[in-house]
């Protein structure tokens, strides 16, 4: 039996159509885009490949078999027809995570259990071996997803998520994933040789996920284990031959034009060691100021702050200041700028003073959340316009 062919990209809610252009920008056709997935047709080497590039990304999942399956012991019967002694090595460690959406099942961990003992019961018979199983996601991982009677069961390559880019290794206070700080990028204004201007900057994640970009760092360079290197037609030379074409696609000159302040001197020796490990501490300079001291260094560019709402850190009632401050410093000192403030509490973006442009949705874990455009143009808004129409 081979893989079904069938690649399943998820992610968090909101980012899927960033997703789905960063797939396309990668060479693959995208098949479907739902909410938190974006799936298409590949092979376990696309796989790599997708791990590798992919920064708005969760999971890459590799389909294995759909079937249907009403009750638990149709599941088991299922799975046990599945070859697993082609796909698992020998002497391996596996663990089972999934959804599941099913009448008979009352906890999902029921139906993860009886997907691993399908598994090893399976091994035991042909192998006379059972593999040691749990929690942990540094192996040969397994993902079930069963809808009342549909049932597709994936290989999860990732293994550990890749939304996490592996150099934010000091985080500060509540950080903003790595992936969410890419798909926030990718729905601005910035691109890059744009400068980025980065106030409240926390741990860095916004500034050196631009910077990685930039220097077209592939965010699992800094990486060094997947769920792919755990299955048995796993070969290595495809990991050293794509790891050396994304190695060779990195910049070696690149413009220092990002700009990361904060207030904290521990926030920001949190980002300056976080972006040395990401190898982009050279292309970003580091301020110790409250945001609305800063000057923006450039005639025009992209500014973006990423202030506290009040849900997990912060008194709504003491931030209504600083919202207030947001919006004097893009009036006072962003001019020729597009200026964005990601939050999750729309009240206190009232106080900004300011009307945005668009008002993009976005999730930060289970929070929902805007990120607010504001063009911060000089002089009419019609002779800004037409900059912006030269720049296209």
């Amino acid at each position: 039996m081979g893989y079904g062919q069938t690649i399943v990209c998820t992610c968090s809610p909101g980012i899927s159509s960033y997703l789905s252009q960063e797939i396309s920008d990668l060479g693959y056709q995208v098949q479907e885009v739902h909410p938190m997935s974006v799936s298409l047709k590949g092979s376990l080497e696309d796989c790599i490949k997708l791990n590798l590039h992919l920064r708005t990304a969760n999971r890459v999942l590799i389909l294995i078999r759909s079937f249907k399956a009403a009750h638990p012991d149709h599941l088991y019967q299922a799975l046990s027809q599945i070859p697993w002694e082609d796909h698992i090595p020998r002497h391996g460690y596996i663990s089972v995570t999934g959804f599941v959406k099913n009448q008979h099942i009352l906890d999902t961990r029921f139906a993860n259990q009886k997907t691993k003992d399908a598994i090893v019961d399976r091994l035991q018979r042909v192998r006379d071996e059972r593999p040691d199983s749990g929690p942990s996601r540094d192996q040969t991982v397994i993902y079930l997803y069963w809808v009342k009677d549909d049932c597709h069961v994936y290989f999860d390559t990732s293994g550990e998520t890749i939304s996490k880019h592996g150099y934010r290794r000091m985080p500060f206070k509540a950080p903003m994933r790595e992936a969410l700080a890419a798909a926030v990028l990718m729905a601005s204004k910035w691109e890059p040789g744009v400068p980025l201007v980065n106030p409240m900057g926390g741990s860095g994640t916004l500034a050196i996920e631009a910077a990685m970009i930039a220097k077209k760092v592939a965010p699992g360079l800094l990486r060094e284990n997947f769920g792919f290197m755990h299955l048995r037609n796993y070969q290595k030379e495809s990991w050293k031959d794509l790891r050396k074409q994304a190695e060779d696609l990195v910049m070696k000159d690149c413009e220092p034009l990002f700009h990361l302040s904060d207030k904290s001197l521990e926030a920001l020796r949190s980002a300056q060691k976080n972006a040395e490990w990401a190898g982009v501490k050279s292309l970003i300079s580091f301020e110790q100021n409250d945001f609305n001291k800063i000057d923006l260094p450039q005639a025009d560019g992209v500014v973006i702050l990423n202030p506290e709402y009040g849900t997990r850190m912060g008194d709504v009632q003491q931030l209504v200041g600083t919202y207030k401050d947001i919006g004097d410093f893009f009036k006072e000192k962003g001019a020729g700028y597009w200026g964005y403030v990601f939050t999750g509490n729309p009240e206190l973006s009232k106080r900004i003073g300011l009307r945005s442009s668009r008002k993009i949705p976005f999730y930060n874990g289970q929070i929902e959340c805007r990120l607010l455009e504001f063009e911060l143009y000089r002089g009419s808004k019609k002779s800004a316009d037409d900059a912006l129409d030269k720049k296209q």
